[in-house]
């Protein structure tokens, strides 16, 4: 072969490359502190590259992401999660402080680099103490391939990033959740609509009984809402994200149906609602038909479920071009359906069925854990415990202990995989005193897990919360949900033919929700409640498979604790 055959053999070869292997994106994000006024109020935010929320990531299945993340908070740490994308070969990259990785230390950069390998709606968000609290987080979506195409037709497309808002700062609220006597963090003072909401004001004043007066935006003002903009019978895709701290959320547009068609990056069997629930931690996609009047303009609403409301409503107009957006609609937003109503969210949540095509579930587990949720005392002090472990993480980040073998890094006690079958889950804990700890659940490579998660009543009074829980590395199959608690035969009950592929999963007061997952992707992974507070009050375990598959760890990531000393030690740095 001429060298000019082998030089045409090399072009092909590395256009070959990059049409399967995608393309290189590359992100600088400088995380800081900022002053803002969101809701209208000016405080103190987190954000990036001085946005916020941060900017909108946007990829191709099969690209690399490449963000060089500088830490520019001055006194404290800071890493990303990337919410969704399921890091496979980088799972050092998950963005989980003492589980994948150090903390990225003041003034330091990291380098986070992975393939985002689905179509989707995804989100990143700070997973390092309750900096998602204090606002530290984005959209990210993954589009398919020029080419190809989605199942579903659309004209456009809209986003939408749900979120809440305190005006305590995120370090106050740890520390209230952190002192004896507990203190909680009470209910937002704000819901925002990609990063804008309205506190001293109402733009419904006129149509609702509030006391608020009407909102007077000036020209530019941060908190006026981003409207959305639409013509006339055209076919909308609407990308929607919660990356709240604590609000459960329904969402409706007046007088518009929606069309669910897409959860968690993964294709549902398309259903029509008037409304939607939407848990801290999902996502969706829904479909709007923009065939309304067109010389009149419509809300757009989210209020708060599953927690007795001391929030109002977040608002945004549905503009129809026809008119102009500072027209009003003429009726009021819609009512958000009771707090309380769970079994209306139910019926929602079990309309999510897998597209026909999803991968179906093994058959057969390998292995059943099952996890209750409670509300205990450690010394005092008020936690979440999973079968009475409160979860605190260790100095030494998992992924880096485990590969080398250090093992005085964490509790090398397996945590309990059960839990005692005479709980009495409909009344507080009979003993309400627990302990912490960090032991891991391992699984062998390929493993199909079950995990039985189950809620449990409170620890006074009578109450039982919703908790959304989110698997770090994976998707799983929601097999189904039952009432009261979890029996022997219940599991002939399971989903095994239409089971929707989810990588958060509600679970109701007093009930259950079974999980299957197949541990196929080495690395160690966090599975936790998604409100922020009840994760760092300890509502969590961690999940760990394959590690020693795991391939070379950039020195960036374990240069702390424990591991960093180690390889500090054999020369390995």
């Amino acid at each position: 072969m001429g060298l000019k055959a082998v030089l045409v053999w090399c072009i092909w070869l590395g256009l070959i490359q990059y049409s399967v292997g995608g393309r290189v994106r590359h992100y600088r994000f400088d995380v800081e502190y900022m002053m803002r006024k969101p809701d209208c109020l000016e405080h103190v935010v987190m954000g990036i590259n001085g946005q916020f929320p941060g900017p909108t990531i946007r990829a191709e299945v099969g690209d690399t992401l490449h963000i060089a993340l500088t830490n520019k908070l001055f006194t404290e740490g800071t890493v990303i999660h990337w919410h969704g994308i399921r890091q496979v070969g980088t799972p050092w990259a998950d963005g989980t402080a003492a589980i994948s990785q150090c903390a990225i230390n003041p003034g330091e950069t990291f380098h986070y680099r992975f393939i985002v390998d689905r179509p989707g709606t995804y989100f990143y968000h700070g997973h390092y103490g309750m900096q998602r609290s204090a606002g530290l987080y984005g959209s990210l979506i993954v589009d398919l391939p020029k080419g190809q195409n989605e199942p579903f037709h659309y004209d456009d497309e809209f986003n939408l990033l749900l979120s809440d808002l305190w005006h305590t700062s995120s370090h106050e609220q740890e520390v209230g959740l952190s002192s004896l006597p507990f203190k909680w963090i009470g209910e937002p003072q704000s819901l925002l609509i990609n990063g804008r909401g309205q506190f001293n004001c109402s733009l419904a004043a006129k149509f609702i009984n509030t006391t608020l007066p009407e909102c007077q935006f000036r020209g530019g003002e941060e908190c006026a809402p981003q409207i959305l903009h639409v013509e006339p019978n055209k076919t909308y895709r609407i990308r929607i994200s919660s990356t709240t701290s604590l609000a459960s959320l329904n969402l409706a547009i007046s007088n518009h149906k929606l069309i669910v068609v897409e959860a968690d990056g993964n294709y549902v069997t398309p259903f029509v609602v008037d409304d939607m629930d939407i848990y801290s931690g999902e996502s969706y996609s829904v479909l709007l038909r923009t065939d309304q009047d067109p010389k009149k303009n419509y809300w757009l609403s989210i209020g708060v479920r599953g927690r007795k409301p001391n929030t109002p409503q977040g608002l945004t107009i549905l503009n129809y071009k026809t008119i102009s957006a500072s027209v009003f609609p003429t009726s009021p937003p819609p009512l958000t359906p009771l707090w309380n109503d769970f079994e209306r969210s139910k019926a929602f949540t079990k309309k999510i069925i897998a597209k026909m095509g999803t991968p179906q579930p093994p058959k057969r587990s390998d292995r059943t854990i099952f996890l209750l949720n409670t509300q205990n005392r450690v010394a005092g002090f008020t936690k979440w415990a999973i079968n009475n472990v409160s979860l605190t993480l260790p100095a030494t980040p998992y992924l880096g202990s485990i590969k080398f073998k250090l093992n005085n890094a964490f509790d090398q006690t397996p945590p309990p995989v059960t839990f005692p079958q005479d709980y009495d889950i409909f009344n507080p804990p009979v003993n309400p005193n627990s302990t912490i700890g960090n032991g891991v659940y391992k699984f062998n490579l390929n493993e199909v897990v079950d995990v039985i998660l189950q809620n449990a009543n409170q620890l006074s009074g009578n109450g039982s919360e919703i908790h959304p829980w989110h698997l770090h590395g994976h998707d799983f199959w929601v097999l189904g949900y039952g009432e009261g608690k979890f029996k022997q035969g219940d599991e002939k009950k399971f989903n095994l033919t239409h089971a929707p592929l989810r990588n958060t999963a509600v679970i109701f007061p007093y009930g259950w929700t079974a999980l299957r997952f197949k541990a196929d992707n080495p690395g160690v992974w966090a599975f936790h409640c998604h409100i922020e507070p009840h994760l760092h009050m300890g509502m969590g375990v961690i999940f760990a498979e394959g590690v020693h598959k795991v391939g070379k760890i950039p020195r960036e990531a374990l240069n702390c604790g424990l591991v960093g000393k180690k390889l500090v030690e054999n020369g390995h740095y």
